[in-house]
């Protein structure tokens, strides 16, 4: 397989902002713009069909597919007498609402240390919304982190002892608790890539860790987000939504 492909769809961002539409996506496909010569659709069209093809079947991925393509359309909220759609859920609401279509029950939590009260408010939002949440903390086995092989020099405090964070073992207690699905709160680059390699349950993402922006990073890119406090009273209605 070839290793030196390139992929840049980020540059159709200047084709939306012309056409209000790029190839992939546009109110009237007879009006659709033009494939750019970057598109991977152009060399890769097996690929993506084959890909497609496995959603589409009786799988649990596929599952997961049909149930995600539903939350995302539940997102908005159309406009009475206008063309206008607004979306209406926060990322926790899509979280929510995805795991009740799933039928998913037991949701774990792979949370930062310096994130548990956090967690504990996610977790009592999971709870009134009548699931079951289960938190592992990063540090957990509280082992120094030069016993990863590390200079005491890399330390935040050097000199001090520093726990380690042990992703693996957060998702492997998830695992053995037999959970439905996990949530990442906070984990760091790289903590969270392994944290997902070793769960068996579907992973999603609830917090990005990022210390300088209060955990929001897309606020480099443009703006901040806001919470909702209704969600500890108020259940996501997921209606039957073809169950």
């Amino acid at each position: 397989m070839a290793k030196d492909k390139e992929y840049t769809c980020g540059l159709c961002g200047g084709v939306w902002q012309k056409n209000g539409a790029t190839n992939c996506w546009s109110g009237d496909p007879e009006k659709r713009p033009a494939k750019p010569a970057y598109c991977p659709t152009n060399e890769n069209e097996e690929l993506i069909n084959s890909s497609f093809a496995l959603l589409t079947d009786n799988s649990e991925d596929a599952k997961i597919a049909r149930v995600a393509a539903r939350v995302e359309g539940m997102c908005y909220q159309p406009v009475p007498g206008t063309d206008i759609i607004n979306a209406r859920w926060t990322r926790i609401e899509d979280t929510i609402a995805f795991a009740k279509l799933m039928d998913y029950k037991k949701i774990g939590i792979a949370t930062c240390i310096g994130m548990l009260d956090e967690t504990n408010k996610l977790a009592n939002i999971l709870k009134a919304q009548g699931l079951t949440p289960m938190s592992v903390c990063c540090k957990t086995g509280s082992f120094d982190k030069i016993e990863l092989g590390f200079d005491e020099s890399v330390k935040v405090r050097p000199g001090t002892f520093e726990p380690a964070c042990n992703p693996v073992a957060q998702a492997r207690l998830l695992n053995e608790a037999g959970t439905d699905m996990n949530l990442i709160v906070g984990l760091c680059v790289g903590h969270d890539m392994l944290f997902t390699k070793y769960s068996d349950a579907p992973v999603s993402t609830i917090v990005v860790k990022d210390r300088v922006t209060g955990h929001n990073p897309v606020s480099v890119l443009y703006g901040q987000n806001f919470y909702y406090k209704r969600l500890q009273s108020q259940q996501v209605d997921v209606g039957d939504q073809g169950r």
